[in-house]
């Protein structure tokens, strides 16, 4: 039974394998039916009812004709009124005629005059064929338009209007007597008003046009206009035929008289029923017209509102940027325009604002102004909807800028909308080049079409992190991105506010080098040699080039680069080479006079003096220290002397094409065996192996890969928690861990995948093990599993959950071992109900920090940079008073970068992500900026090209003196480019106001005086040191001395007027010495006791009374010392890009510089270079062993 259900029965004959292939001939024979759809639309009346109203071109053509019959009508019926005679007789057809001059005199109304008129055959057949084709397409219409209530159709204006017209001239066919009867067929012209408007509703509708209200809504009041003025004076003189006889002028100029309200009186009707129409046709104008006025009105303001359209004549005649944006705000605005005509070439460009809110009251009394009301157009619209990009003319613009509303406190969904309107003008203009600024990175990919694509959280993570081991650099990124002409500051009488100024004026210029006059002599040259001689020559700094055939840009390639005229050279200087004067008469008047000077710097093309001297040093000087210098090294070792001790150090000449023997450093990936030697042996202990690779995984799409040094096994998720112990290790906080380095806190809200590329540069391969700094994250909220994935495999990074706010948080993830705090905006802070008060809360938080940790470097990120003039507040303190005005003074002059005298963002201290928009808008110019920027933060590694760093100048480099010498001795040793300084002054500040900015003085730690300088501060802060511990404590025990001490200044404070000037000036500062130290103290306890509290030894805290003189010096020079010491004393550190080579260097100064990437040319001869480096080190001496090797 199961095999018989289980065998498989053949088909039937029918469905072989033949009648498969040709078709089964019976199952063709079978019954179906065909079934046929939408038959309706097949009758008479539909295929009517298409042709006539719903197909647009064919209704429009219909409506077409029916307007051109009604202006027929209207024509004909003026000529039948100029060939009218009512002289020669008036009566029915065919009847007597009645002279009209017998009734001229009579006070009887003539009826017949009005009843009866004089039409001619011919003209009579004309009118009747007309008015036969206007009833049978007016009862077509009817018929097909006819939904139940006939009666609604019959009472239309329209339709009655039509038979009165219509009707008698039908009736004439057949009673031949009433041919010459009066038909007002001059009421056709509202027919052809009503016509006009329901054929420009067609035509939008048939050509996919968005019909402008406006135009409709002026057409409509002129017509309306027109038809009362012939209605009017058709009329008028109709009637006036029984009356006093007028012409049909007379008629007109009557109507235009009365309707302007004028009313001469000269021409006046006569008779009671045209007076009677004169009152009619003034009531209806007067009803009528306001409310065709009032519409009109109505609309003007709503196109005033939404901003009307971009004509298509000007896009095409005018070139256009579009911006769109969810809403605008006047600093988006301001940044955008002033970055945007700052360049010369765009200042015929003409903007088109694209946004789908109502305009701001700023926004518009700030495009009210002339400068921008004649370049800017506001047009209220969606970049979603097809109709408002064909407003702006999306499809002629020369480029469309899509921002992200970063004021959104869900910045992913403002993410999502920026990507919609990237889709959307893609798709609409897919020529228009595209530039979007995207906030997340995830989100990056979405977008990855575009032209150019600014991401802001990479930018911004990259950027607080370089901060933390290259000091500044958001600074230096910041003035680099912003046009400027270097006049900031120049009226100032600071010192440093005019070189600052000056030097802020540098930017990035393109030039190819076969074009070039600063480079065109180099061809054939190393790129070192071509960069130190521009350098020397023309004051400008070579940073980077593109070869012809690849599109890659290389920052620094390294002398192995040999510079071709092909190349596209990338430099940094004031203005690019095309705006530059080459001035060579003075040089000639120089060298005639002999003139040997101190070396100051004039002109571009005259060589400074030390430069000259430089470049004729001993070419004969021992390389053994300048072959193989660690690539992280903050010091440039004297030349050997070889055992004459009167040698003047001399510095080697930078060589045309590179020596292969004595280039560069060891590579970086040889040094990892001696590395781990020595940290062994520093130790005693097994050390945990790093090795250098791609991390495994990256937190989302798009993410440039990265060498970086990493754990050869992942980290388990539960050793990545700094405050909890596991059992792996039993660490519960920051001091167990041993740290040799100090630690990187940051502060975020959430980990989100931004996040990561804070990390990536801190663990960059090219960074010495010896120099990694863990890196702790302070979050609010506890990281998802997939970003601890991926962050799992970087060494000494970890994670805790806490906030700025609480100080328990603070001291468990180990703020008292930190060097940098990075605070980092918070999204839920963009929920405050004022928009610049999102940033109140860090403000507080950090200037919190400030008081309670004074020797902490804190960046904070401000989602404002109005705002950071509240960072290291101090309500009166003059010198910030000066530069607020000197900010306001520069912002009247029109400058781009009024806030950079801030002395916070001068230093480094605080950044807005904002600042970057400019990255952005200089791209339409610049379309390599945004490549380079990613190059400087290591966001992107370009095989070959180098990466940003920071050497800093100690007593045993002062011997270079000038930054010049500085640049040739990087150049012919390690190959590095330097591209500017950060220097950090004292300064002595007033307290009360002055009159003049000038009554202030400023100290500078020159190299001249730094012996004497040290000196001094020593002892000083020895004194203090002492004299604050001895106080302290009584303070704490007794709390009431410290009331008996603050009465006691009061009373020397009164007779300070019987003192000398001197003695009231000490007292005042020994009143608030006494005031401050009481703060501090109160502050060093609070400290203490919530460690205790923790479980935390207090042997870390280092509180400011207890500081030692070294550690005063070190924090003023770092900058981090805020106005803890003295009221009287404080720093300000700035950036000066590519300053002048006659430029003095100073203790402490830090120099940027782009080092030449360690992997360039590992694959050529990375054996050589490797044994070469070794045979040098073991030669030298173990003294300077140390110093060379990594």
């Amino acid at each position: 039974m199961t095999e018989l259900e289980s065998e498989v029965l053949p088909l039937p004959p029918r469905y072989r394998f033949r009648d498969l292939l040709l078709g089964d001939q019976s199952f063709q024979s079978d019954d179906r039916v065909q079934v046929e759809f939408y038959v309706n639309e097949n009758t008479f009346k539909e295929r009517l009812k298409l042709f006539f109203i719903k197909n647009q071109r064919s209704s429009l053509r219909i409506r077409l004709f029916n307007f051109s019959l009604k202006l027929l009508t209207c024509l004909l019926y003026i000529v039948r009124v100029l060939l009218d005679n009512p002289e020669e007789g008036i009566g029915c057809w065919e009847c007597e005629k009645q002279n009209y001059t017998a009734f001229n005199q009579s006070t009887n109304i003539n009826w017949s005059h009005i009843f009866w008129v004089d039409r001619k055959t011919p003209l009579w057949a004309v009118q009747v064929s007309i008015a036969l084709i206007s009833f049978l397409e007016t009862m077509l219409l009817i018929y097909l338009s006819y939904k139940g209530n006939i009666w609604e159709q019959i009472f239309r204006i329209s339709f009655i209007l039509e038979m009165i017209n219509t009707v008698p001239f039908i009736i004439t066919i057949f009673w031949p007597p009433l041919r010459n009867l009066f038909i007002p067929v001059f009421l056709n012209c509202w027919l052809a008003k009503y016509a006009l408007e329901n054929m420009i509703n067609d035509l939008h509708r048939a050509i996919q046009r968005t019909q402008s209200a406006m135009f409709n809504q002026v057409l409509i009041l002129i017509c309306t206009l027109l038809c009362l003025v012939f209605t009017g004076t058709c009329g008028i003189q109709h009637l006036e035929r029984a009356g006093e006889k007028l012409s049909l002028f007379k008629s007109f100029y009557f109507c235009i008289v009365t309707f302007s309200t004028v009313g001469y009186g000269d021409v006046t009707p006569k008779i009671w029923p045209s007076q009677l129409l004169v009152v009619i046709m003034i009531c209806v104008a007067l009803v009528v017209l306001p409310l065709q006025f009032e519409e009109l009105v109505y609309l003007w303001m709503e196109r005033q509102k939404s901003g009307g359209n971009y004509s298509r004549h000007r896009a095409q005649t005018e070139k256009h940027v579009v911006l769109c944006v969810s809403s605008l705000k006047i600093d988006l605005l301001m940044d955008f325009l002033n970055e945007f005509y700052a360049h010369p070439r765009l200042q015929d460009y003409y903007v088109v604002i694209l946004c789908p809110t109502e305009m701001d009251i700023q926004v518009r009394r700030v495009l009210q102004i002339p400068l921008w009301s004649q370049r800017v157009i506001y047009l209220q619209g969606s970049a979603l909807k097809d109709q408002d990009l064909m407003r702006a003319k999306m499809d002629n613009g020369e480029a469309c800028f899509i921002l992200s509303s970063r004021n959104e406190v869900d910045r992913t969904a403002a993410d999502h909308q920026t990507i919609l309107r990237a889709w959307a003008v893609k798709d609409f203009a897919p020529n228009c080049p595209l530039y979007v600024q995207i906030l997340k990175p995830e989100n990056k990919f979405h977008v990855k079409f575009a032209d150019h694509v600014v991401c802001e959280e990479e930018c911004k993570y990259a950027m607080l992190a370089l901060n933390c081991v290259c000091p500044a650099t958001s600074t230096l990124i910041t003035l680099l991105v912003h046009t400027s002409r270097g006049q900031e500051g120049q009226e100032s009488p600071e010192q440093w506010q005019r070189m600052y100024g000056r030097c802020s004026g540098n930017e990035v210029y393109h030039i190819r080098m076969g074009d070039s006059k600063f480079f065109m002599e180099y061809e054939g040259k190393s790129f070192t040699y071509a960069a130190f001689h521009a350098h020397k020559k023309y004051g400008v700094c070579l940073i980077g080039i593109r070869r012809e055939e690849n599109k890659s840009i290389l920052l620094n390639p390294g002398p192995r680069h040999i510079m071709a005229a092909s190349d596209t050279c990338f430099y940094i200087n004031i203005t690019k080479e095309e705006n530059s004067a080459f001035i060579f008469k003075q040089e000639e008047k120089q060298k005639k006079k002999g003139f040997a000077g101190r070396g100051s710097y004039d002109g571009p093309s005259r060589l400074p003096v030390h430069s000259i001297i430089a470049s004729m040093g001993t070419v004969a000087m021992d390389l053994q220290n300048t072959e193989c210098r660690p690539a992280n090294s903050s010091k440039l070792a004297l030349p050997a002397e070889n055992g004459s001790g009167t040698r003047r150090p001399s510095i080697a000449p930078v060589l045309e094409l590179a020596d292969t023997s004595s280039l560069l450093p060891c590579d970086l990936l040889s040094d990892q065996s001696e590395d781990e030697m020595t940290q062994s042996d520093e130790e005693g202990s097994a050390v945990v192996e790093y090795v250098k690779g791609y991390p495994p995984n990256s937190p989302y799409i798009g993410s440039s890969p990265t060498l970086c040094h990493l754990l050869p096994e992942k980290a388990p998720f539960c050793c990545l928690r700094l405050d909890k112990g596991c059992k792996h290790n039993s660490f519960e906080d920051a001091k167990a861990y041993g740290f040799k380095n100090k630690l990187i806190i940051v502060s975020a809200e959430t980990a989100g995948n931004g996040l990561y590329n804070f990390i990536v540069p801190l663990r960059a391969y090219y960074r010495s093990r010896k120099e990694l700094n863990p890196i702790v994250l302070l979050l609010d909220n506890k990281p998802e599993h997939h970003f601890l994935e991926a962050i799992c495999c970087f060494p000494m990074v970890y994670y805790m959950e806490g906030t700025i706010d609480n100080l328990d948080s603070l001291l468990q993830c180990g703020i008292i071992y930190a060097d940098n705090l990075v605070v980092v905006d918070k999204e839920s802070t963009m929920s405050a109900e004022e928009d610049y008060m999102a940033d109140a809360k860090t403000i507080v938080n950090v200037q919190t920090m400030f008081r309670l940790f004074p020797s902490l470097s804190i960046i904070t990120e401000l989602t404002h940079p109005s705002n950071m003039r509240f960072m290291q507040f101090r309500a009166k303190d003059s010198y910030s008073l000066a530069l607020s005005k000197l900010e306001k003074r520069e912002r009247e002059n029109g400058s781009n970068l009024a806030f950079m005298f801030r002395l916070p963002f001068a230093a480094g201290r605080v950044f807005s992500i904002s600042m970057l928009d400019t990255l952005l808008y200089q791209s339409f110019v610049k379309d390599y900026m945004i490549t380079i920027t990613r190059l400087l933060l290591g966001l992107d590694t370009t095989p070959g090209s180098g990466y940003l760093c920071a050497m800093k100048i100690t007593e045993d480099d002062l011997w270079i003196r000038t930054y010049g010498r500085l640049f040739q001795k990087l150049c012919s040793s390690s190959a590095e480019i330097p591209i500017g300084i950060y220097r950090t002054e004292s300064h002595m500040f007033a307290t009360s106001e002055p009159h003049d900015i000038r009554a202030q003085s400023q100290i500078s730690i020159n190299v001249e005086d730094c012996e004497d300088t040290k000196d001094v501060k020593e002892h000083w802060g020895i004194k203090t040191s002492h004299h604050r511990n001895s106080c302290s404590s009584d303070q704490s025990e007794h709390p009431l001395l410290r009331r008996k001490s603050m009465q006691w200044a009061r009373r020397l404070s009164r007779k300070g007027n019987k003192h000398s000037s001197k003695t009231a000036e000490w007292i005042s500062q020994q009143r608030l010495s006494l005031y401050r130290r009481s703060e501090r103290q109160e502050l060093s306890e609070l400290v203490k006791n919530r460690m205790k509290h923790l479980g935390l030894p207090t042997t870390g805290y280092e509180d400011v009374a207890n500081l030692t003189a070294s550690d005063v010096m070190n924090r003023v020079n770092l900058g981090y010392l805020q106005d803890e010491m003295n009221d009287h004393q404080n720093t300000l550190s700035y950036v000066l890009i590519n300053p002048p080579p006659d430029t003095r260097l100073e203790l402490n100064d830090i120099v940027y510089l782009i080092r030449s990437d360690p992997l360039a040319h590992v694959a050529n001869d990375g054996h050589s270079r490797k044994s070469s480096c070794s045979n040098k080190l073991g030669s030298g001496n173990p003294e300077t062993r140390d110093e060379t090797q990594l």
